[in-house]
């Protein structure tokens, strides 16, 4: 097995650590693995593929950081023709919340998740996928 040298802030390796005591993993190696199987199979559902999605993407960032703001920013205005809508909201006293509202395909939007989950300093990055196609009106259920 190839070995691979990641770098990360001290404080994760120590949540690292210890989320690989309490759940039974023989070390952090074996939680990386998994974590990176499963960011790769995100996105891999043969069910959403060629489908139309709706995508809800929220991103929790401190607001003194203006540079994750403005990435944001532009990453609103890059993927505009995927970003159907987007709200920027103050949660508490030190932190900024951006929601984004997509609608497309799963590669253009795992393209924009991937986007978001690279820029430097955001605290969290959650996302869901809808497709839209499955929507069945009330009125009809």
């Amino acid at each position: 097995m190839t070995v691979v040298s990641v770098s990360m802030p001290d404080e994760l390796l120590e949540r690292l650590d210890e989320f690989s005591e309490d759940h039974g993993y023989t070390g952090r190696s074996e939680v990386v693995r998994e974590a990176a199987r499963n960011l790769l199979g995100e996105f891999e559902d043969k069910q959403l593929e060629d489908r139309p999605l709706i995508g809800v993407v929220t991103v929790l960032f401190s607001y003194e950081n203006s540079t994750v703001e403005e990435r944001m920013m532009n990453l609103r205005h890059e993927y505009e023709g995927l970003v159907t809508s987007n709200v920027h909201n103050h949660v508490g006293d030190h932190y900024c919340m951006e929601l984004f509202i997509l609608e497309g395909k799963l590669d253009e939007i795992s393209e924009f998740v991937g986007r978001v989950r690279a820029t430097k300093d955001t605290i969290t990055v959650d996302y869901s996928v809808i497709p839209v196609d499955g929507f069945t009106p009330l009125s009809e259920g």
